[in-house]
């Protein structure tokens, strides 16, 4: 499954999550998937995203160690379904969207929780996706920086024309 459609079902999940369990579980599923995310691009992604990739597949690696859930373990990991990222900037975007939503769940969680240790897993983690979130701007200012020297047919991962169109005259219409 393409990382956009996984990065949209993991928002929507996390949304509807209402129990500190869910949120937890849900927090879990989204460093797994900012680990595959990196994996995915450090391995077949643009070359100038490659180092900054591994740093957050790393980085995610770490946040899905700290969560230990069963519900994770009972449900499976969705990011286990990642088999493309087909468009990393769009991907990369919308990534960052969803860590800072579950830093935001996270808050609530660890705020209302009388529970220590539940508290620092929180907090914890909201440091990974904090992290996570940091090598996520980067690649898209790397992005942003070599877009002009990518051919326009891998740009934003869009294919384009092998040749440009031939301009409009506007006095004479098309040619």
């Amino acid at each position: 499954m393409d990382a956009l459609r996984l990065i949209e079902i993991s928002r929507h999940t996390l949304a509807e999550s209402r129990s500190v369990p869910e949120i937890v579980a849900e927090a879990w599923q989204a460093q797994a998937l900012a680990q595959a995310i990196g994996s995915r691009i450090a391995a077949s992604g643009p070359a100038e995203l490659r180092g900054e990739a591994r740093g957050l597949g790393e980085i995610g690696g770490r946040g899905c160690g700290v969560l230990d859930h069963p519900m994770v373990r009972s449900g499976g990991v969705r990011a286990a379904q990642l088999t493309e990222v087909a468009d990393p900037e769009a991907a990369l975007t919308e990534l960052n969207v969803l860590l800072g939503e579950v830093g935001i769940a996270l808050v609530g969680v660890a705020c209302a929780t009388d529970d220590e240790g539940l508290y620092w897993q929180c907090i914890e983690t909201i440091d990974a996706a904090d992290e996570s979130s940091d090598r996520v701007r980067g690649m898209l200012r790397r992005l942003a920086e070599h877009e002009p020297e990518r051919p326009p047919e891998t740009i934003r991962g869009r294919a384009g024309p092998a040749h440009p169109a031939p301009a409009m005259d506007p006095a004479t219409g098309p040619p």
